[in-house]
């Protein structure tokens, strides 16, 4: 039980520190879930998400495509653009 309690701690403190970036909530817990509770990963892509939605990019298309290419910007971009 110990272990499972400084797991949760760890994703609580993880997503509150993404929170403080700005990024919504229910956007943070999306992307710690796809990403298996990697704060690296998820923040990687929340970056991602939030620079191709300032550029009018449909937020469902960007999730589908940032999954597909592994949070690869340049390849994320050429993906988006084609679409």
């Amino acid at each position: 039980p110990g272990c499972l309690l400084l797991q949760f701690l760890s994703y609580l403190s993880a997503c509150d520190r993404l929170l403080k970036q700005g990024y919504e909530e229910g956007q943070v817990e999306e992307a710690m879930e796809m990403f298996q509770y990697s704060e690296k990963k998820a923040a990687e892509f929340l970056h991602l998400l939030s620079q191709f939605n300032d550029m009018g990019f449909q937020q469902n298309e960007i999730k589908e495509v940032l999954l597909l290419c592994g949070n690869q910007r340049e390849k994320a971009l050429e993906e988006l653009v084609m679409k």
